[in-house]
């Protein structure tokens, strides 16, 4: 798949943070992670830890099949 997707996630861990970050470095495009108005690199493990993991955030991929392999993240719109 190629072209712009956004996801919702939760990340409820360090363990699920490694895991995320692990699996957004696969992935051949750019990747971003969003939570109100900070936008972090999601290859970026510090970048990831510093947002607000109470909150649904949001992951934009602008290529690759990324969101295919986000299934244990992924949470409804309406969180």
């Amino acid at each position: 798949m190629s072209g712009f997707r956004s996801v919702k996630i939760r990340l409820k861990s360090v363990d699920d943070v490694n895991e995320f970050v692990a699996l957004a470095s696969l992935n051949q495009g750019d990747v971003d992670v969003r939570s109100d108005r900070y936008v972090v690199d999601a290859k970026s493990i510090l970048g990831v830890l510093s947002l607000d993991l109470k909150k649904v955030l949001t992951v934009d991929i602008y290529a690759g099949g990324l969101e295919d392999k986000l299934d244990k993240f992924i949470v409804e719109e309406k969180e």
